[in-house]
């Protein structure tokens, strides 16, 4: 078996961690390369559901390695939680299969003070639709090269100089552009001083333990659409969520990624704001959004939902090369007596297959659309191609089609067992 990238190929919330879950069985090592806690991976075994922010979702399979790339930003408090919640279920978090890498940059509490108070300031027609936890402002820092590192927590008076020299600038802007309080250097390096302490064991060279597995996962959040550079700006996260980041985010050689797997909700959402050709204002819409419980699983916002995008995904395969294709949430289809395609947009007079490059143009684009039939049949009990209905085999091989790609892998139902 060789190294797998998994990535979301819409808006994020394409049941990644479902699939993550399910290839985690046999590889080694499962790594995280980008994005913070604003992303949120549900896993459902057994009838029971465990949402994940930052720990890789293969940490359910006893002995995988799960490790924390340089490309994170992680939140030290919310990752000590999850620790703590895994160790209640009885899941073996202990330092001899975690690892956070050494050059992750840590969010702070200023980082989500900022985060709040910009978006706060924005209009309504100017809110990006962030999830207000610091993810932009660390990146920051990052690029600004005054960033908190997960390795200055080993030298606790250097961590406490580097927070002081970072709030010089930020209380600037907290007391006279935001009319927020200034922060206390000393009383936030109080606050970060007991998970920094109880996080240096998990330090390590996660690049060397790549090196060392046999076969490893890379784990990406959100999804290509919130690309900082590709995706639908202004209206992106803040980080390269393509699988060319896999390497970088991780630390290891672009030649150490084999088999890139595409997931696909059978259907499209988006939280938060931003261009959506598809979306749908409707009955059908109301039917994919109730049927597929589509509620953010770190926001717990409402997603929104729409037809599926082929133009998107066209623009997805161009950016990642994915090898395969894994189709989510088919079941969700079941129903239906139509279900339409976005096969192109219309824009400026002009029938387009990929998205426009221009900043925002995606909001003026008309979906052109393919009906086809839907079917009735409860699939969940589906384990194989065979055991389909027609038409939803169909709607599968047109997928196929059109993307250029395989569908390599479906997902019929939330739980571990509904995947063939």
């Amino acid at each position: 078996m060789s190294n797998i990238v998994v990535f979301g190929s819409q808006w994020g919330d394409e049941g990644k961690g479902k699939i993550v879950d399910m290839l985690a069985e046999k590889s080694d090592a499962i790594v995280r390369f980008q994005g913070g806690n604003n992303a949120g991976h549900t896993l459902v075994v057994d009838g029971e559901q465990c949402i994940l922010h930052l720990i890789p979702s293969g940490v359910l399979h006893p002995g995988k390695k799960c490790l924390i790339g340089n490309g994170v930003v992680l939140d030290p408090v919310v990752f000590c939680e999850e620790l703590d919640k895994l160790a209640a279920k009885g899941i073996d978090v202990s330092s001899s299969r975690m690892m956070i890498s050494k050059k992750t940059h840590i969010i702070m509490p200023y980082h989500r003070l900022m985060d709040s108070a910009r978006e706060t300031s924005k209009s309504d027609d100017g809110k990006i639709g962030t999830t207000g936890r610091g993810i932009g402002p660390c990146y920051e820092d990052k690029m600004n090269r005054c960033g908190i590192r997960a390795g200055d927590f080993t030298d606790p008076a250097l961590l406490k100089s580097k927070i002081a020299k970072a709030l010089e600038e930020k209380n600037v802007l907290f007391k006279h552009l935001y009319g927020a309080e200034p922060m206390d250097a000393e009383a936030v390096y109080a606050e970060i001083l007991p998970v920094a302490e109880r996080l240096v064991e998990y330090l390590g060279d996660v690049s060397s333990a790549i090196q060392e597995a046999d076969v490893v996962l890379f784990e990406g959040a959100q999804g290509t659409h919130l690309d900082i550079d590709h995706g639908t700006y202004p209206f992106v996260t803040s980080s390269n969520t393509v699988t060319a980041n896999a390497a970088s985010g991780a630390g290891c050689s672009p030649r150490e990624l084999d088999r890139i797997i595409a997931i696909v909700k059978a259907y499209t959402t988006r939280v938060g704001s931003g261009p959506f050709a598809t979306e749908l204002f409707d009955a059908d819409g109301d039917y994919l959004q109730a049927q597929g419980h589509e509620f953010g699983a770190t926001t717990g916002r409402k997603r929104r939902c729409g037809w599926l995008d082929l133009v998107v995904l066209r623009e997805s395969a161009r950016l990642n090369g994915p090898t395969e294709l894994a189709i989510t949430k088919l079941d969700v289809l079941s129903g239906l007596k139509e279900i339409k395609l976005c096969t192109a947009y219309e824009y400026k007079g002009e029938t387009i297959s990929y998205p426009p490059q221009e900043q925002n143009g995606m909001a003026y684009v008309a979906p052109v659309y393919e009906t086809m039939p839907g079917w009735d049949e409860d699939i969940t009990t589906a384990r194989s191609w065979d055991e389909l209905p027609a038409n939803a085999v169909a709607y599968l091989k047109r997928i196929e089609e059109i993307t250029g790609v395989k569908i390599g892998i479906v997902s019929v139902g939330p739980d571990r067992v509904q995947t063939f």
